[in-house]
């Protein structure tokens, strides 16, 4: 990891001494005082879609075009690495089907709960750095929240929840009652205020209610636990949540896209895919004002409210990057360490979930994510295949979604045998 902040420290100094020369010299001076030069910009390596037109790969051009067909949804962008090289990436149908821009693999993509993985890795950062305890309390007396507002709890096991519950799911809540991320106007009335409500405004109010079972003792899905973890993060850090992902674990592997999401058309950021939902959906109370009505894909749900449980937005191959760079195989070099990867993917009790992914079987790691407007899907194979794929389009099948996605991309990926020796991210380098 100290390798990855040298070289981004040296990035950073390169960067500093040409805006500063370029600040300083003639050119700028002719100019006078009143001139503003531009603020520089830094993107992740956008890869097009070209690079893998190639007979080679037909079959996998036909699975995902065919899915797209039968599940009548808009494009999809996929990426695929073999041994730590990225061998394969594409984007197809739509980006943006009204103004016909077609996908392409540096588009972003919404990918929802794909997003709890870069908080867990943020977490594990912490804890390598001694910043963090898995096994530290989050909230009473010894908690890492022990302040207002989160000094106030009506159940007293709150004080029993450790980061680690967070992570793995057993914090003790449950949906039994709705999953309160995604229920802005209960939380709204029952504090007396005004939508929207934030993070720390939806853990007062969940604060106020009984846990649904004993901290540790089973894993049961919680957005709610993931988005206390970035107020975790926060808090040991000193920095904003998106800040510190960004300058910790990203930007150190050379992505720069990936962001927080906007919740509505006219937040959508530079490069961003349009979202698409079934023919058939309904509208939904805005969240920011139960007296409109609005697509869930566009103001129904808080995406930036989401934020460490489910609101980045990405492209498939910065989000393969990321993948192999916590992946456990070293090549390339991982971020965390291999105790730290190893502690996220080993349950600590056959009933917990693991840390961060989805699932862990004896032959894969998977990530999935969905949304109104979004799926996402990103595996980890034992065989040395990895890959991401992401949608912008949703279907009535909902997470189910995920197991149908798979099965086409195994099968795709099962009969393509003939794959390249080269690494696109260092082809792609190149060619720029």
């Amino acid at each position: 990891m100290k390798k990855f902040r040298v070289v981004f420290i040296i990035f950073i100094g390169v960067l500093s001494g040409l805006l500063l020369k370029y600040l300083t010299g003639p050119s700028i001076q002719s100019f006078g005082t009143d001139f503003t030069p531009p603020t520089p910009v830094v993107s992740s390596l956008r890869i097009s879609g070209f690079f893998s037109d190639d007979p080679a790969f037909s079959q996998i051009d036909r699975s995902v075009e065919r899915f797209l067909q039968v599940n009548e949804m808009v494009g999809a962008s996929v990426a695929i690495a073999k041994d730590g090289n990225l061998v394969f990436t594409k984007g197809y149908g739509w980006a943006d089907k009204e103004n016909r821009i077609r996908t392409e693999p540096y588009h972003l993509f919404r990918v929802a709960s794909v997003s709890k993985l870069i908080t867990a890795a943020g977490i594990m950062i912490l804890v390598e750095e001694g910043k963090l305890n898995l096994d530290d309390y989050v909230f009473g007396p010894k908690g890492i929240l022990n302040e207002y507002p989160f000094d106030s709890y009506r159940d007293k096991n709150v004080e029993k929840i450790k980061v680690i519950h967070l992570l793995n799911h057993s914090g003790g809540w449950t949906n039994r009652w709705g999953d309160p991320m995604f229920m802005p106007q209960v939380v709204a009335h029952a504090l007396n205020k005004d939508t929207p409500v934030d993070v720390t405004d939806i853990i007062r109010f969940m604060l106020g209610k009984r846990l649904h079972f004993k901290p540790g003792t089973r894993s049961s899905y919680s957005n709610l636990g993931y988005a206390i973890l970035g107020k975790i993060i926060e808090q040991v850090s000193g920095e904003d949540y998106e800040s510190f992902i960004k300058t910790n674990l990203l930007y150190p592997l050379g992505i720069f896209d990936m962001q927080i999401g906007g919740s509505y058309l006219s937040e959508r950021a530079e490069l961003e895919v349009k979202y698409y939902e079934p023919s058939d959906s309904y509208l939904v109370r805005d969240f920011r004002n139960e007296n409109i009505m609005v697509p869930r894909s566009y103001g129904g749900n808080d995406i930036k409210t989401l934020g460490a449980a489910g609101g980045w937005i990405a492209s498939s191959t910065d989000l393969l990057k990321f993948m192999l760079a916590i992946d456990g195989m070293n090549i390339p070099q991982d971020i965390l360490s291999r105790e730290s990867i190893e502690r996220m993917t080993t349950p600590m009790k056959p009933y917990l979930d693991p840390i961060g992914w989805r699932g862990i079987n004896s032959n894969s790691w998977y990530r999935t994510g969905t949304l109104a407007g979004t799926s996402a899907l990103m595996v980890r194979r034992n065989d040395g295949i990895s890959y991401v794929i992401l949608f912008n389009s949703s279907t009535w099948k909902g997470p189910m979604l995920a197991s149908d996605i798979r099965r086409m991309m195994d099968y795709a990926i099962r009969k393509t045998s003939d794959w390249p020796q080269y690494n696109l991210f260092e082809l792609a380098s190149n060619w720029n």
